[in-house]
C-alpha cells in the first residue's frame, strides 16, 4: 500500500518468547481463548490469527518479534513503531523492564535504532528507558498526559513524537485542537502526530489544518488515497 510506518505490540508468553498480540487474551483475534501471560509459544502458534479476519487470511499464525524483524528486513524504508505492552504495574515492574531491555537489545541487533520508535502507554516505563539509555532510542509518548498515567519527568521533554488525542474518555475517537497541536510545537522540540482516531475525510482534513507530521490509522488504504488525492504522500 506504501505505508510509511509499521505499529505492532510486543508481549511476553509463559514460557518467556516475544510475540506480537494487541490484546492481553487472543478471545478477539483468534480462534482459541486464554491469556498470552499464560499460554506457551507452542499453544500460540497452535491458534489461528486470521481465520477471524476472513477466508483469505486462514492459517496465519501469531508471530515472534524476531519474525517480524526478519519479515521488514526486506522494508528498508519502513519505520517501525514498537509498542510494550507489559507494564511496570503491580509487581510486573521485573517482567515489564525485562521485555523492555530485551525489545530494545533486539532492534540493536537488527541494526533498526534508527528505524524504530518505542511507544508504550506507561510513563513509569517510558521513564526507564530513559533514565538507562538517554536518548538512544526514539520514544512515542501520548497526549494528553493523563492517558501515560504517572509521570515524575515531562515525558515531552525527552520525547521523539507524540500522538495527539484529544482530552476525551475513548481517545480513539478524537484528535487534538489546532491550538494544542500549536502549543505542543511551539513549547517543545517534537514532533506531533494525529493519533488512531483518523479514519476517513474528515479526520485528514483535521490532521492536515493541525499540521500533524504523521497520521495513525487503522485503514491506510483509505487514507493514503484521500493523501495522495491532496498532494500530501507519493
Amino acid at each position: 500500500m506504501g505505508c510509511d510506518q509499521l505499529e505492532t505490540d510486543i508481549r511476553i508468553t509463559k514460557d518467556g518468547e516475544l510475540v506480537l498480540m494487541h490484546d492481553g487474551t487472543v478471545d478477539r483475534t483468534t480462534n482459541g481463548s486464554g491469556k498470552v501471560r499464560e499460554m506457551t509459544l507452542k499453544e500460540l502458534k497452535a491458534l489461528d490469527a486470521g481465520v477471524k479476519k476472513g477466508e483469505e487470511f486462514i492459517g496465519c499464525r501469531i508471530p515472534t518479534f524476531t519474525e517480524f524483524m526478519e519479515l521488514v528486513k526486506d522494508l528498508p524504508e519502513m519505520t517501525i513503531d514498537v509498542e510494550l505492552k507489559e507494564y511496570p504495574n503491580n509487581g510486573n515492574e521485573e517482567i515489564s523492564y525485562s521485555v523492555c531491555d530485551r525489545v530494545l537489545k533486539i532492534i540493536d541487533e537488527y541494526g533498526y535504532t534508527e528505524r524504530c520508535v518505542i511507544n508504550t502507554w506507561s510513563g513509569k516505563l517510558h521513564e526507564y528507558i530513559y533514565k538507562k539509555y538517554g536518548n538512544k532510542y526514539k520514544q512515542h509518548v501520548y497526549y494528553p498526559i493523563k492517558h501515560m498515567g504517572e509521570c515524575t519527568i515531562d515525558p515531552y521533554s525527552y520525547g521523539y513524537c507524540v500522538c495527539m488525542f484529544g482530552d476525551n474518555d475513548y481517545i480513539s475517537s478524537y484528535i487534538a485542537s489546532q491550538k494544542e497541536f500549536a502549543e505542543m510545537k511551539n513549547k517543545y522540540n517534537i514532533q506531533t502526530w494525529a493519533g488512531a482516531g483518523v479514519k476517513d475525510e474528515e479526520g485528514v482534513e483535521l490532521a492536515i489544518a493541525n499540521k500533524a507530521e504523521l497520521i495513525t490509522c487503522n485503514n491506510p488504504d483509505v487514507i493514503l488515497d484521500l493523501l495522495r488525492k491532496r498532494g500530501y504522500h507519493k
